[in-house]
């Protein structure tokens, strides 16, 4: 070969290498960011040109799609009872994109998921529509309309919890919104109602809103004064002062009205729910041992079920004072719905917390599973023995004549509860947070644990107790679980 032709083939020859150096530039190391480019819409073009695969509530589906004319973003998505089930599925739009378990699980729902391979390799070679698969949830229907129903006109949110596998049934927030209304591309003017709605519909108030828990963390204070051995008989008299002057201030920890807390017992402190007894026995435990407590129930952490949950806190740094007011649910204590149902599945599943989650399988479009979820033990907040006392304190707040939690009874069920009225705002000027947590059981079937807050800005102050407004919302749900035999 001459010198001119070998040059020419050199050149050749580095030009190839350098397009394929290019080639596996963009299709590997620079694939990601432009499958997530704003201005690539390739990923999302693809995602709606064939049908998606479902949500599944109690072997049915809760969304779908239809047929639209655009040439390329062919299928756009729907929900039945959008409102009801927004808190669960999220919203997957052809605009804005997706969140909750439409984004969580997009990989399956749209088909693209890599253990679903084969299925588009069969589409491709058959010519059949491709579809996605579907995301089977644990979801209970009865119990997530009860408490969207209970909760419908105010600010709230709702979780049921099964103790004994962490499957959650039920997952309300309100005020909600239908999905299906941001779910095309030209959604912009319901997009932009729904994010600037003072009251924010597109919250999921049961997974990323913490609240003060009020007097429902007291669960967690009497579950650390058993497991330090500040308590051992809910019934023996506790050296409880009354005023209780917090260490280090001329402050008395105050009860609601006229309580009989001085020297209380642990299940009349609960039953009648005494700031002063809680707040002396939180102090007494130590910040150190009641944070290690706190962890132990999930607090300080993010959840995820498999959508994140904002972690619930119970404060670090705090002195002894900080620490008698975080025991009773407020300073800087703050929780979640869920994280608060979680509590309540512990102390009913004989102290052992079970890793919540809510979806029991993936199922491919020819329906064969290609996940399914393990019920997993997260912790063990306390020892059976200590969470079975703590369990009769909880039934006595329910039917001692006079516990806050009557309004929670069911008619052949056991029922164990604990109320919280959360006072929030500079100097407790918004309106208290209701609150009630609790679990229910008949017989030795497994039990379904609860936890309802309710922001009801239209209440009189002096009408809004966990009792009254969160406890019949509570009563329903479990009532429903219990009615389903599910």
């Amino acid at each position: 070969m001459n010198k001119p032709l070998r040059r020419i083939a050199i050149f050749c020859g580095l030009l190839v290498l350098a397009l394929l150096v290019r080639e596996n530039w963009l299709g590997y190391v620079k694939a990601d960011a432009l499958n997530t480019n704003k201005y690539n819409q390739r990923p999302t073009i693809e995602r709606y040109s064939h049908p998606p695969g479902n949500i599944i509530v109690d072997g049915k589906p809760i969304t779908g799609a239809v047929k639209t004319d655009d040439p390329y973003y062919k299928y756009k998505q729907t929900w039945k009872d959008g409102s009801l089930w927004a808190p669960v599925t999220g919203y997957g739009s052809q605009a804005y994109g997706s969140t909750m378990l439409e984004g969580v699980e997009d990989g399956v729902l749209s088909g693209n998921d890599p253990r679903l391979f084969f299925d588009r390799t069969v589409s491709m070679f058959t010519g059949k529509t491709q579809t996605g698969g579907d995301v089977v949830t644990t979801l209970n229907a009865d119990a997530q309309k009860a408490a969207y129903d209970g909760l419908k006109g105010k600010k709230g949110a709702a979780v049921a919890i099964d103790p004994t596998t962490g499957k959650i049934l039920a997952l309300a927030s309100t005020p909600s919104y239908d999905p299906s209304s941001i779910a095309g591309r030209t959604d912009g003017t319901s997009w932009k109602q729904l994010t600037s709605d003072k009251n924010q519909p597109m919250l999921n108030r049961a997974l990323r809103q913490t609240y003060p828990p009020g007097s429902t963390f007291k669960l967690v204070t009497a579950a650390a004064a058993l497991q330090n051995g500040e308590v051992t008989d809910p019934d023996a008299k506790t050296d409880s002062p009354l005023p209780y002057i917090m260490p280090g201030t001329t402050t008395p920890l105050a009860n609601e009205g006229n309580l009989p807390c001085k020297n209380a017992t642990l299940r009349l402190a609960l039953t009648v729910s005494c700031n002063s007894v809680f707040g002396h026995l939180g102090v007494e435990v130590g910040k150190d041992k009641m944070l290690d407590e706190a962890k132990k129930f999930g607090f300080n952490t993010e959840q995820f079920v498999p959508v994140r949950s904002a972690a619930s806190e119970f404060p670090t740094d705090i002195n002894q004072s900080q620490t008698a007011l975080s025991s009773i649910g407020q300073f800087d204590t703050r929780a979640t719905p869920l994280q608060m149902a979680m509590v309540a599945s512990a102390i009913a599943n004989d102290g052992k917390l079970m890793k919540p989650y809510m979806v029991d399988e993936l199922r491919a479009p020819n329906l064969d599973v290609i996940d399914k979820t393990q019920p997993e033990q997260m912790s063990q907040p306390l020892s059976p023995e200590n969470a079975q006392k703590l369990q009769s304190m909880m039934e006595s707040v329910v039917n001692d004549p006079q516990g806050t939690g009557g309004k929670a009874k069911i008619s052949g069920a056991t029922v164990g509860g604990k109320t919280g009225t959360a006072q929030h705002g500079e100097n407790n000027s918004g309106l208290p947070y209701a609150w009630f947590v609790s679990y229910a059981k008949v017989g030795n079937s497994s039990p379904v644990a609860v936890a309802v807050v309710v922001e009801d800005g239209d209440a009189n102050r002096d009408d809004i107790s966990g009792g009254g407004l969160a406890g019949p919302i509570a009563r329903d749900m479990m009532k429903a679980v219990i009615d389903s035999g599910k």
